[in-house]
Parts: C-alpha cells; structure tokens; sequence
C-alpha cells in the first residue's frame, strides 16, 4: 500500500510539472511578444466603403439585475448606424421578457436597429440561442456580449478593423473588472482571470499555439463560424469548441492585450462554483471531443499539440491537486514511518520548482495591472498564497465537474446569476436567482477541513513540519469555501 500511495503521488507531482513547464514556455512567449512591433494590415475606416456591417448579439437568460445596465451601454456603441444591428436573444423564462421588450422599443424609437428574438424551445442554451440568431444575421462580423459586460463605445472600432488580414477568423479582447475590489472572493477571481488573459492568451497566441474565444466580448467573422460547423450545444464551453474546430480549420485568432472589455465578476460563492463548474466541466468535455483530432492532424506543430493538451486539460489539474492533498497525510507518516524511503523524500523536493514557476508566472500578470513596486510585490504574495488555498479548498467541486466531463455525464447549462454590482456598499441578499441548497460537495468539503487540520496536528506530533505550510493552506482554502458556502444561504 505505501509502494501504491508514494507511486500515485509522484505521478501527480510529475503531471502537474509538466503542466508549469507550458506555463513557463507562455511566459517565454508573452516577454518576447512585448519586443514585437505590431504589424497587423487594418481596414481604413477613413473610408466609408471599408467599414464592413456588424451584428451584435447579446444572449440573455432571466438578467433582472442587469438587462437595463446592458442595453444602456450597448446604445452608446460608436458605429455607423447603417453598419449596425442588434439582436438580444432572449431565452427568459420569468417577468424580465416584458421589461426588456419595452426597453428595445423604447431604443427602436432612437433610431437603432434592435431586435428583440426569443424562443419557446431553448435547445442548446446560449449555442442554441447564438445559431439561431446567426440565421438572420445581416452582419459580416459578429460581436457577442454576454449580460455583464460594458464595452467602451470604441469598442467596434478597436476590434473590427483588424478583420481586413481575410485569414482571422476571431478577434477576442481581455475582460476588466468593475467589482474587482468588493472582496475576497472578488479578489481571487480577478487575480486568476488576469493570468488567463494576460500571460495564457498572449503567450498562445504569439507562439501560433491555439487560444479560445471567451464565450464574449469578442467578435466573429460569420464565415468562420459556418466554416467551422457553426454553434454547438453538445459540450457546457460551446465557445472553446467552436474555437477548436475553427483553428483546426486553419482560421487565425487575434488576441487584443490592450483592449479592456469591462465586466462583473460573481459576488457570491454559489454563483462563482455554477461558473467554475460549467467552465471546468465543458474543458473535460472538450478534451474528449477535440483533442484526438488535434493530436493526429499532421500539419499542427508538436508544440501546439502540447499546449493545446494543457489548454484543454488544465481544469484537470483540479483533479490532481485534490489527489496530492488527500495522499500526502498518508504521505507524510511514510515518510516518518519507513526510513528507507528518505533518499526517495529528497528526490521529490525537486518538484517543488513546479510552485516557483507558478510564482514567477503570476507576478508577471500581477505586476502588469498593480505596478512592480516592492508593494505590490508583498501585496502579490499575499494573493498568491490566498489565491491558490482558495482554489484547493473549491478543488472537490471542480473535480467533480471534471470527471463529469471526461465520463460524458451531461446536465443543463447552469447560467451564473448576476448582480448588477458596481461598488463596495451594492448588495447580492434578495438576488432571486441565487441558489439556496446546501450541495453534497459543501459536506466532504466539511469533512476535509477537518482532514487537513488533522494533518496540521500530525505535523506537531511527528515533528516533521515539510509540508505544514501546504496543509495550512488546504486548511484555510477548505475552510473558506465551507463557511462563504453556508453563509451564502442564509
């Protein structure tokens, strides 16, 4: 048993090595990339017969608390208004479809080309909404917002003038945070975020590797969706398989570091786990979808083959750090239990340079939003270290969501509730769409809080306190995921 128990260890050390090794090769990437002068041919929009017509789509789901918010900002867009539609594809189910229906009147009276499209059959969910409104879409591009999200009124003319290179196929823009700093939670998701549209895009996509459209505030041309297979509702990410699919069709991605797309981040624990859960399951299921084809298609380069394994595994990762905490308690009296094994402890401290990869990696991305001072440099390993205990304690609830994926269990698209929070004194209690049933991971969660304060206190009693500072974190993470979880019932 304590042969089987040190082999799965080292195996889920070595995986999650590999894994910060692509990491590390996206760093390389994204510093040479700040060396680059960019070079991308642009319509002239000085010229009215280069501004091509756009459609805007903007799915909805029962969005009381923002709807209002969106379509205010959508008004504002600066575009040719002859060059512009709008469809608002409404799946509600509850009072919103009138409130909404009143508002686009209301902005049809302007002067804007609005639609307001709705369905009695919400087969696919947001695909099924996407595919039908691309039916009648007039538009050459399509642009996708999903109900948080704010673009500046430049936005279009940002994005679409890149659209002249006939090859690029999407061009995806970095999503901003309006409630970064209304808490903890808030806090941590914009931290991971940043390193996901920072470091990973650019990193993929200077190396020629695959990148994801983000399921919104980006922009489509229509010809490549129909190329690609058009939307799909068969996986929870549709937007990362129709990526695939396109890139494997050889279209180009664009990625734009330096346009903002402003947006709000889950305020409540509940909503954040329905996001992390549909997001980490629809990578598994992606992963079982799409790789095989991208393994064996011979003009793809090995590296984008690697990366593109690491991209679409990377919720996976959750499985191993799960694995890695519950083993290493058992791991730990090996190591005090069996003195034939110390040469074997030594070897695997090597494994640690795993942690200074990610370290290095974040404080890259930090420092590009929060300034390189010694400040923020101690601000950062505060986060760093609060980042990844918060992100072990949610490891039971993404890992679940992983095997789903990977063992085919399919279930609905889970929509992730918004708030319509703008600033620290704006509340979620009394959000009607908030979950209020406490989940059976919330329990073994429980139960491994308790676990690793077990192993906090093995540490004492062994004297052997190597992989105390791990444990302290796997306690902390769990703990707050259990307590936010029960509070957010209330």
């Amino acid at each position: 048993m304590d042969f089987a128990i040190i082999i799965v260890y080292t195996l889920a050390l070595l995986l999650i090595l590999l894994y910060s090794i692509s990491q590390l090769s996206l760093l390389i990437n994204y510093l040479r990339s700040k060396k680059r002068n960019e070079v991308s041919e642009k319509y002239n929009f000085s010229n009215p017969s280069e501004i091509p017509f756009v459609t805007i789509q903007l799915p909805l789901y029962n969005e009381m608390y923002v709807v209002e918010r969106l379509l205010q900002n959508i008004s504002k867009i600066d575009y040719p208004k002859d060059k512009l539609e709008i469809q608002v594809l409404d799946d509600s189910t509850d009072e919103t479809i009138a409130s909404t229906a009143q508002q686009i009147l209301e902005l049809q009276k302007k002067g804007l080309d609005i639609q307001h499209i709705t369905r009695t059959d919400r087969t696919g969910f947001k695909a099924g909404a996407l595919k039908e409104g691309l039916k009648i879409a007039k538009g050459e591009f399509i642009a996708i917002f999903d109900s948080d999200f704010m673009p500046k009124s430049d936005w279009l003319l940002q994005t679409v003038p890149y659209f002249k290179d006939p090859n690029i196929g999407v061009v995806q823009t970095r999503w901003g945070h309006i409630n970064r700093e209304y808490s903890l939670l808030t806090k941590i998701q914009a931290f991971a975020l940043d390193f996901h549209f920072i470091l990973e895009q650019v990193g993929r996509n200077f190396g020629k590797h695959f990148i994801n459209f983000n399921g919104t505030a980006g922009i489509w041309r229509k010809e490549c969706i129909m190329d690609a297979g058009n939307w799909s509702g068969d996986t929870l990410t549709e937007d990362l398989d129709l990526s695939y699919r396109a890139q494997m069709k050889k279209w180009k991605f664009k990625y734009l570091e330096d346009v903002e797309t402003p947006a709000e981040l889950p305020v409540v624990i509940s909503a954040a786990r329905s996001q992390q859960f549909r997001w980490n399951k629809g990578a598994a299921e992606n992963f079982q979808k799409n790789y095989s084809k991208l393994l064996f298609d011979k003009t793809l380069s090995a590296g984008t083959k690697f990366h593109g394994f690491f991209h679409l595994l990377n919720s996976s990762m959750f499985l191993l750090i799960l694995l890695l905490a519950i083993l290493s308690v058992p791991v730990l009296y090996i190591k005090n239990t069996n003195p034939q094994f110390s040469s074997y402890f030594n070897v695997i401290a090597f494994f640690a340079i795993s942690t200074l990869i990610f370290f290095i990696c974040y404080w890259v991305t930090y420092a590009k939003i929060h300034g390189k001072g010694i400040g923020s440099f101690f601000k950062f390993i505060g986060m760093f270290l609060t980042f990844f205990s918060i992100a072990m304690g949610f490891s039971v609830h993404n890992s679940l969501a992983v095997l789903e994926g990977h063992f085919g269990k399919k279930s609905d698209f889970i929509r992730t509730p918004k708030f319509n929070i703008n600033n620290l004194k704006d509340s979620w209690k009394g959000n009607k769409y908030l979950s209020r049933n406490l989940s059976l991971s919330t329990m073994v969660e429980g139960i491994l809080w308790l676990y690793f304060g077990f192993a906090i206190y093995s540490a004492f009693v062994l004297e052997d306190f190597g992989l105390i500072i791990f444990h302290l974190m796997l306690f902390a993470g769990f703990g707050y995921v259990v307590f936010k979880s029960l509070i957010s019932k209330v």
